[in-house]
C-alpha cells in the first residue's frame, strides 16, 4: 500500500502559479508521501516547450504522480459539448500519458437539471466506456468514482446518488475501468459507505480518503475527525488484499500542515487496520 495526496486545500495556489507542480511534489515528499496526486487544472498547456521541462523536472523529485484528476462531462444535454467533453479528456489522457502518470479520475458528469436519470446513465456508459479505448491505447488506467462536485462544475457530479453510481459502474464492468473509492462521498450521501464498498470492492484500484463532518452533508473536514468510518474501511480493504494508492483527498483548508496531519492519520490507522 503506497500513500500520495490530491491536495484540495493548495489548489489556488497551484492554480494561481504561486506554486508549481514540482514544488508540490517536493512538499509531498517531505511530508513522507510515497507519490503525489494532480489536478487537470494544475497542467497549464499541452505543448512540448511546456510538458518537456515539467516532466523533467517532476522526475527529478523521485516522486511519482500516482493520479490526475479530470473532470468529464459525459451527462452535458448538449451533444456537441458532450464530444468537445470526451475530446477535452482524450487530451487529459494523453497529456497523463506523456508524464507517466498512473491513473486518470474520470467522473460520469453534472447532474443537469434537464437530463433524466436513464439517459443519464446511459450516457455516462457511453461516454466511460469510449474514454477506456483511448485510455488503453495510450497505456493508463481510468479509475471512475463515487464523487460530489468539484470546484470545475455547476451542479453536483449525476452519480453522487449510490445507486445511479452502482448502476454505472456496472455499465462499464467489463472494461478496464477501475474504481476509485472515495470514503466520504458515500456517507456525505447519507448512505452506508461499508455497503456500498461491498458492492464494488473487487473493482477498487485506487481510494479517496476523505473526511465528513456529518452523515448527510457534504462537508469535507480534517481527515481522522468526521464521521467517516475509515480506520473500519482500511480494516476491509486490507481483508480483501488491497494493495494500491491510498490517495488522500485533503480538503481542510490548512494547507501544507493540514496535508502533513491526514498523512500521520492514514498512515497511522492502515497500520493498526
Amino acid at each position: 500500500m503506497k500513500i500520495s495526496c490530491l491536495p484540495v486545500s493548495l489548489f489556488d495556489e497551484i492554480c494561481g502559479g504561486k506554486m508549481s507542480v514540482e514544488q508540490w511534489a517536493r512538499e509531498a515528499k517531505a511530508i513522507g508521501f510515497d507519490g503525489f496526486d494532480i489536478s487537470s487544472m494544475f497542467i497549464r498547456n499541452h505543448t512540448p516547450s511546456y510538458l518537456r521541462p515539467l516532466k523533467e523536472a517532476v522526475a527529478e523529485t523521485g516522486m511519482p504522480i500516482a493520479m490526475m484528476t479530470t473532470y468529464p462531462d459525459f451527462t452535458h444535454p448538449d451533444p456537441v459539448q458532450r464530444r468537445r467533453e470526451y475530446d477535452y479528456l482524450v487530451r487529459d489522457i494523453a497529456v497523463a500519458s506523456q508524464l507517466g502518470v498512473e491513473h486518470v479520475r474520470v467522473l460520469a458528469g453534472q447532474a443537469h437539471p434537464e437530463m433524466g436519470i436513464e439517459e443519464g446513465v446511459a450516457l455516462a456508459v457511453h461516454g466511460l466506456r469510449r474514454a477506456a479505448e483511448a485510455a488503453d491505447a495510450y497505456g493508463v488506467r481510468l479509475v471512475y468514482e463515487d464523487h460530489a462536485k468539484p470546484g470545475a462544475w455547476d451542479y453536483i457530479d449525476f452519480s453522487y446518488p449510490p445507486e445511479l453510481f452502482l448502476r454505472i459502474a456496472q455499465g462499464i464492468r467489463d472494461t478496464s475501468v477501475g474504481i476509485n473509492y472515495d470514503t466520504g462521498n458515500i456517507t456525505a450521501a447519507g448512505e452506508d459507505t461499508l455497503a456500498v464498498l461491498e458492492q464494488v470492492i473487487d473493482r477498487v484500484a485506487t481510494v479517496h480518503v476523505s473526511d465528513m463532518a456529518e452523515k448527510g452533508t457534504f462537508r469535507p473536514v480534517a481527515i481522522g475527525t468526521g464521521v467517516v468510518p475509515n480506520r473500519e474501511i482500511f480494516a476491509r480493504l486490507k481483508q480483501h488484499g488491497f494493495d494500491g494508492w491510498l490517495c488522500i483527498e485533503e480538503c481542510s483548508g490548512q494547507g501544507l500542515a493540514g496535508i502533513a496531519q491526514a498523512y500521520r492519520f492514514v498512515r497511522d490507522a492502515w497500520e493498526r487496520a
